[in-house]
């Protein structure tokens, strides 16, 4: 299969925190979540990966042969959203298509205003805007990824786009992911980092989870959930299960927790119930685990 980006060993160091190595894949085809808690190092590895920041040592390859992030063609083909002031929080709609208009050839002008539009932001050739300081936080995501997604590109970078909208906002940008990847079959592909992926499920066809800057799991979703069971019992039972679970949690009454689907026969015989875990539960075991193995 081919990939959009293949990340190889990517590190950087700072003070007090180290990024990787880092060995990932981003699935040509697909939306690729980045998924882990805040300070995993989601928001560094997708600055190197757009140049916004240096990398210590490592490589991405693009596209399959692409190396030099500062290349314009390879900027031209990639869409990168900060979940930051992105902007001047001075510029309207208007001045934001202007400058996009200015910096890419594949800037589309009419789709930046339908998309305005889709978010409820209002018409950019009006006369009277507000700035982007006078929006809330979400409404500046909006426009943000307005202004990416009128770009005709081959893959989009987003960081954290979905951390300030509010749940119809997620749905709908949900939608768009799947717009963007059917639009050119196979051709397109979507990278985002997320700390909760719960309203963010329905767009994720890969994984990539990371924790104290590395890599600890990654794979295609319905791999993962064959991978990997849901259990859940009485607690009186959970001492017996613990050993054969990744990570578990409970009360007084009852248990829950991620396992390995291989130990699903063993687990059964603890009187438990296994089920097929959503990528939200997923995520909490996985993280919960690399938590524990940190303390």
């Amino acid at each position: 299969m081919n990939n959009a980006i293949e990340i190889n060993g990517i590190t950087k160091k700072y003070k007090d925190f180290m990024l990787g190595e880092v060995h990932a894949s981003v699935p040509c085809g697909f939306a690729t979540a980045l998924i882990g808690a805040n300070g995993a190092g989601k928001t560094t590895l997708i600055d190197i990966l757009c140049g916004v920041t240096g990398k210590t040592s490592g490589e991405a390859v693009y596209f399959g042969n692409m190396t030099d992030i500062d290349n314009d063609n390879l900027r031209n083909r990639i869409g990168y959203c900060s979940s930051a002031n992105f902007f001047p929080l001075e510029w309207t709609l208007k001045k934001v298509a202007d400058s996009v208009e200015l910096g890419f050839d594949n800037f589309n002008r009419q789709r930046f205003s339908e998309l305005c539009k889709r978010f409820k932001l209002g018409d950019p050739a009006e006369k009277k805007q507000k700035k982007l300081v006078q929006l809330s936080d979400g409404n500046k995501m909006r426009a943000y990824l307005a202004s990416v997604l009128a770009r005709d590109t081959e893959l989009l970078v987003l960081d954290e786009p979905a951390s300030s909208l509010d749940p119809l906002a997620r749905d709908m940008l949900c939608d768009l992911f799947r717009e963007y990847l059917s639009e050119r079959d196979g051709e397109r592909s979507i990278l985002f980092s997320t700390h909760n992926i719960a309203d963010m499920e329905y767009a994720t066809d890969y994984a990539v989870f990371m924790a104290n800057g590395k890599v600890i799991e990654q794979g295609f979703v319905e791999d993962l959930k064959e991978k990997y069971i849901l259990v859940h019992g009485d607690a009186e039972n959970a001492d017996k299960a613990r050993p054969f679970m990744i990570s578990c949690s409970g009360g007084r009454t009852s248990f829950e927790g991620i396992a390995l689907a291989e130990n699903a026969g063993m687990l059964s015989t603890f009187d438990t119930a296994v089920e097929t875990p959503t990528l939200q539960q997923l995520s909490v075991g996985i993280l919960r685990k690399a938590e524990e193995d940190d303390q």
